[in-house]
């Protein structure tokens, strides 16, 4: 008897076979796409803020939701760029420092490594020479060449400059879209969902959503937590960029691994450039290594906890993923995405082990 299927059967198909045709567009898109998924989290994010403002009265009248909007990204911008005026005065004035004393510390280094090591029979002395000639190279750029080589570097890249250009253009101008037209468009896309899926979807996106505002509300009060931490317990260590660095370390802890290994970084060459002896990287060393336990065992079992429910494993993968797929924004974009993966991968699993496919014994 040959197989048929029904109507019912065949509108599934053709509907699952444009489904997996749109992901794969999806995938293959992805670099294009940044804007919008950045844009999209950013006003899924913000969009409770805009709902506010547009309740408040200015006199009889409520305040417009597209003034509210304009607020919104006003403020998110000046955010971004007064982060970047903490960063750049770091970068600007730890380069000369870095070009003025990394001879001297790698003489150092090298007096006392090379004896210690010859007491335990390694004879090795480190090419100071070279070294010295390979950083001084490096860093011996003024003011006027760094413009030079940046300019030389997007001769070489223009497309990636051109591309990371129109993305720190496009993500405000879609996030203020999105934002004014949030509620039409959840509406709309509501109303795509086929009618028997309806009330399943929508369990789903109630638990995504209460996960995901779970998250975000604790993981923003552990990056203030921290980045007053940082910024109090290195001035106190005597740091003279103790205020730039630990708002860096304490607002990029949302990024795993990255934001505390950048932090370490810089406060590491703080140090060597600022201290003699051991005191600096001592100071380093325990001020991060309390931060980190603060972090871990602390702040984020207590304020954030096990909300997404990842294996480390699976959070690593999350990010390479991601970081392949959508480049450094989807590093960013990773943990709040497995949210909802974690969700929906819950979600099938229960259907499975409840389905005649896998509870069948014949």
């Amino acid at each position: 008897m040959p197989f048929s299927l029904t109507d019912e059967q065949k509108q599934s198909l053709l509907w699952l076979t444009l489904g997996l045709l749109l992901v794969g567009l999806l995938i293959l898109l992805g670099p294009m796409l940044t804007p919008f998924v950045t844009a999209a989290i950013l006003a899924y994010a913000l969009n409770p803020g805009v709902d506010w403002l547009a309740r408040r009265r200015i006199g009889p009248f409520l305040l417009p939701r597209v003034l509210a909007v304009l607020i919104v990204v006003l403020l998110l911008l000046l955010a971004g760029l007064a982060l970047v005026l903490v960063v750049v005065p770091v970068l600007v004035k730890e380069i000369p420092l870095l070009q003025q004393q990394i001879p001297n510390f790698l003489d150092k280094l090298n007096a006392k490594v090379a004896p210690r090591l010859s007491e335990f029979g390694i004879h090795v002395r480190l090419d100071i020479t070279g070294i010295k000639r390979i950083l001084t190279q490096q860093l011996a750029t003024s003011g006027d060449e760094i413009w030079a080589s940046v300019l030389a570097s997007a001769k070489i890249g223009g497309t990636a400059l051109l591309t990371w250009a129109a993305n720190l253009l496009f993500i405000p101008m879609v996030l203020f879209y999105l934002l004014q037209d949030w509620h039409p468009f959840i509406k709309r896309l509501r109303g795509m969902i086929p009618r028997r899926w309806v009330g399943k979807i929508s369990a789903m996106t109630e638990e995504v959503d209460d996960l995901l505002a779970q998250y975000l509300r604790g993981q923003l009060l552990v990056m203030l937590i921290l980045a007053t931490y940082y910024s109090v317990a290195l001035a106190i260590a005597g740091f003279d960029i103790a205020l730039p660095v630990g708002i860096l370390t304490g607002l990029l802890v949302f990024i795993p691994y990255v934001g505390f290994g950048l932090g370490l970084v810089l406060a590491l060459i703080a140090a060597v450039l600022q201290f003699t002896g051991l005191y600096g990287l001592v100071a380093v060393a325990i001020i991060y290594g309390i931060g980190q336990v603060l972090e871990s065992f602390i702040l984020t079992p207590q304020l954030v906890g096990e909300r997404i429910g990842l294996h480390p494993l699976m959070v690593i993968f999350a990010l390479l993923a991601f970081g392949q797929l959508f480049g450094f924004v989807g590093v960013l974009l990773a943990l709040p995405a497995s949210a909802i993966m974690s969700v929906v991968v819950r979600h099938l699993r229960q259907h499975y082990l409840s389905s005649s496919f896998y509870n069948s014994e014949t």
